[in-house]
């Protein structure tokens, strides 16, 4: 196993890990760019207040978007378990 082939495959892995962290970590940015808006304008200084919804907003994000990450991570994997004989021989 070559040294490009190793940089390849941790860069095949590194996207994969950030396409399917995407969705939930941008919903939650934008859940709290809009309940921190929301509190700038009513000038309720509650911290715990956008727990609650960015909790609920990853969870349906999550939901939604389970069956797509689980098949993007099968697939990464998939592809990893047949370049094992590549790698050996």
């Amino acid at each position: 196993m070559t040294p490009e082939s190793v940089v390849a495959l941790l860069q095949q892995a590194l996207m994969v890990l950030v396409t399917v962290a995407a969705p939930p970590l941008v919903t939650a940015l934008v859940v709290g760019l809009v309940i921190s808006i929301f509190q700038a304008a009513t000038q309720i200084n509650e911290m715990t207040l956008s727990f609650i919804p960015k909790l609920l907003a990853m969870f349906v994000v999550l939901i939604v978007a389970a069956p797509w990450m689980i098949e993007t991570m099968t697939d990464f994997t998939r592809r990893l378990f047949e370049l094992i004989p590549q790698m050996a021989g």
